[in-house]
């Protein structure tokens, strides 16, 4: 009896004093409160009782940052999201200097999403996302620094814009549209009538030309299948008589 009991004991012993950690994890290991090493990965021997091991994954963390109530500053109200990508490269500092990195980042993330899309104008949120993104990854990155976190990219999903605003810029770009059509346009007159007038000064030197752009006309005209065919007179055969009025 004696013998099993001391067996049952050092099976319990040796579950609680042997710890495997998996390539990605670090143990963090404390001795009555206080933390003498950070081991791993592989096998680690702790004394049970006197040390406690706590768990630290190293791996590349994606968080997804709840939608937040934003105000521009033009004064638009609407919803944005993101997610941020972060791993921990200090395992100590994420367990000593703060109580739940996790959550700890969270609200962070979505304080400093708040606050750095408060201070720009919508077309700059909308236009220039890759700036915001790059401003929100400095400034979050330098606060985790010192509980031993990497903050390595931040992305701005998705801005939530209220109906009314969207019905705004669907007819503001109609107009920017419409303008640059009537531009388009006013130019390819402005070019028409440019060309217009060099063809009319060639033919003034060369009269020639428009009795060939007459047959020319003519032929064109009776390719077509109409009923009614018109022959324009040339001006020239009316000019001896205007020279004699």
């Amino acid at each position: 009896m004696f013998y099993i009991l001391a067996i049952v004991i050092l099976i319990l012993f040796l579950s609680a004093a042997i710890k495997v950690l998996r390539e990605y994890e670090r143990g963090v290991i404390f001795r009555l409160g206080r933390v003498i090493d950070t081991k791993g990965p592989g096998l680690i021997i702790i004394i049970p009782i006197v040390d406690k091991l706590l768990k630290v994954s190293l791996r590349l963390v994606t968080m997804d940052v709840p939608s937040q109530d934003v105000i521009t500053r033009d004064n638009v109200s609407l919803k944005v999201n993101a997610v941020i990508y972060f791993r921990v490269m200090n395992p100590n500092n994420a367990v000593i200097e703060v109580e739940n990195y996790l959550f700890a980042t969270s609200q962070l993330a979505q304080t400093t999403l708040r606050s750095v899309c408060g201070q720009v104008e919508l077309d700059e949120l909308l236009a220039e996302r890759d700036k915001i993104n790059t401003q929100l990854q400095t400034i979050l990155d330098k606060h985790t620094d010192p509980w031993g976190i990497k903050v390595s990219t931040v992305e701005v999903k998705h801005i939530d814009l209220p109906t009314e605003m969207q019905r705004a810029m669907a007819k503001q770009a109609e107009a920017e549209r419409e303008r640059r059509a009537k531009v388009i346009n006013a130019e390819g007159e402005f070019q028409a009538a440019t060309k217009l007038a060099e063809a009319a000064e060639k033919i003034q030197d060369f009269p020639n030309a428009l009795q060939l752009r007459y047959l020319q006309t003519l032929r064109e005209v009776s390719a077509e299948s109409n009923s009614t065919t018109l022959f324009p007179i040339p001006i020239d055969l009316f000019k001896p008589f205007l020279r004699k009025g």
